[in-house]
């Protein structure tokens, strides 16, 4: 199955449902399905191979991801983030390629031989013109649907291969056909450039739940769209969800409609989804943990295991609060040591996956294994009910005289504290030890703390070997345009 059969299946539920924007005056799925192909129709003339996107999230968003599909040309959204410099690089590196860029962006892509600048308005009066739109010709499933930059937290960036089978499996495999009412609207406010973007708009569109685009994300914005509009899902990164409990708090605004909000995309800290659970007990919240490769999600803590963990007391199932919650019945997982071997009895190892929606694949090359599995390299574990445990990349595990230490678990303790608002504990290279223990903090406003009381803090609940050696006061961490902690960026400050 290609994506265009999944909007087809839509467009058959209900055409004139609202399928992006206001419900007022909102694109019905029938039209959506007609400006995609028209769209797609004009992508095909251009001769490119692949189509770039450079703009904010807006209702070009799903149109380009369709309009792609129905002309059978691979979807590459670039970050508007990227320096110039960074920008004509990725273009080169997609050639021959048709950039439709937004009004704010055109002018950061020079036209050359292999690259083509296509203003967003002008594509969009295309398809949004009087006239039927061409029949579509099913697509081979075995196409590249959408390319995605990743490079991790540093590196020269590689364009991850999701082919329709893989997205097209997670969708289906995922969720359910039409099963939004139609007053269910989801805030996509995650950039077009991630994962999580891509994925939202498809698994929207096949449930039949109308899509709210925000442009770029504020909590100022995020609260005041998902009120207006009446939202009832959403998904954030963890420094998100810390920015819009802020507002939530300052303005007393509690957001009745909100339903479902799932977080995902990096490690949320346990003080923020307490704090979460407490604001807002009428929402299901859902961890979603999963990578580019693997087409987003493969294990999911839902909105039950989240209320079993607060009301629960069992120790082992409170603890499941800071785990991200079972593999999809859909894929395989398994923990692997570092000889391969799979880890039966609770240790920590990598995480390695095989299913129909991992890729596992970049444009010039696969990283699945002989036997199809891809090593996320997550270190993780899994406890007796199943839960998985994400402790970090297997590279951030800081090695303390021969012991593995887990960062998560000091930021957790770090954070309780009422005077630190956020802190990244990351390995420093030491001679007598291998690694040293070193924090990086933001205090709370006006707020008197010092590194004597934080190590004391971590050393009476923590072993002494957890202690911080050194506390590097911060006005902000590093972090990626995607809201991942770049725990790399630190260690090279702080091992200088």
């Amino acid at each position: 199955m290609d994506l265009t059969m999944l909007l087809e299946m839509a467009v058959s539920g209900e055409p004139g449902r609202v399928a992006v924007g206001s419900l007022a005056d909102g694109t019905s799925y029938a039209e959506l399905d007609r400006v995609a192909r028209r769209i797609g129709a004009r992508l095909a003339e251009t001769g490119s191979e692949r189509v770039a996107l450079l703009d904010l999230n807006s209702e070009v968003t799903p149109l380009l991801l369709f309009g792609c599909a129905a002309a059978g040309l691979p979807l590459a959204p670039m970050s508007f983030r990227l320096t110039d410099e960074q920008l004509a690089a990725a273009a080169e590196r997609l050639a021959p390629v048709t950039v439709v860029a937004g009004a704010d962006f055109a002018h950061r892509i020079a036209e050359h031989p292999g690259v083509t600048v296509l203003p967003a308005d002008e594509l969009l009066a295309h398809g949004t013109a009087p006239g039927a739109a061409p029949d579509l010709v099913p697509g081979d499933p075995d196409r590249a649907a959408v390319l995605l930059a990743t490079s991790g937290t540093t590196g020269t960036p590689k364009d991850a291969v999701l082919r329709h089978r893989h997205l097209a499996s997670y969708i289906i495999g995922s969720v359910e056909f039409w099963a939004a009412g139609a007053d269910e609207a989801i805030l996509v406010s995650v950039p077009n450039y991630h994962v999580a973007g891509i994925t939202s708009v498809l698994s929207s569109v096949y449930s039949g739940r109308r899509l709210v685009m925000l442009p770029q994300f504020s909590a100022e914005a995020w609260v005041e769209t998902a009120a207006r509009e009446q939202v009832t899902h959403a998904m954030v990164v963890p420094t998100m969800l810390g920015r819009v409990l802020d507002v939530l708090e300052g303005t007393g605004e509690r957001l009745p409609a909100l339903r479902h909000l799932s977080y995902g995309g990096g490690r949320m800290p346990l003080p923020t989804i307490e704090r979460a659970l407490g604001l807002l007990p009428h929402v299901g919240f859902v961890n979603a943990y999963g990578l580019t490769e693997t087409s987003s999600t493969i294990a999911v803590l839902g909105p039950q295991d989240h209320r079993d963990a607060v009301l629960s007391d069992d120790p082992e199932a409170r603890l499941r609060l800071g785990s991200v919650g079972r593999p999809l019945p859909t894929l395989e997982l398994e923990i692997r040591d570092a000889d391969g071997g799979v880890v039966t009895d609770g240790a920590s190892g990598e995480v390695v996956v095989r299913g129909e929606q991992i890729s596992g694949e970049y444009r010039t090359h696969s990283v699945l294994d002989a036997d199809g599995w891809y090593h996320t390299r997550d270190r993780g574990r899994l406890d007796p009910g199943g839960f998985l445990f994400v402790e970090g990349r297997v590279d951030d595990v800081i090695v303390r005289g021969g012991e593995n230490l887990s960062p998560g678990e000091i930021e957790d303790v770090l954070l309780e504290h009422p005077g630190v608002v956020e802190a990244a504990v990351v390995g420093v290279p030491d001679t007598e030890w291998g690694e040293r223990v070193e924090v990086a903090v933001v205090r709370r406003p006006d707020t008197e703390l010092s590194s004597e009381e934080l190590q004391e803090w971590v050393r009476v609940r923590l072993r002494s070997a957890k202690v911080p050696a050194r506390v590097h006061w911060r006005e902000a961490l590093p972090y990626s345009e995607t809201g991942k902690l770049l725990r790399r960026v630190l260690v090279s400050e702080l091992s200088q």
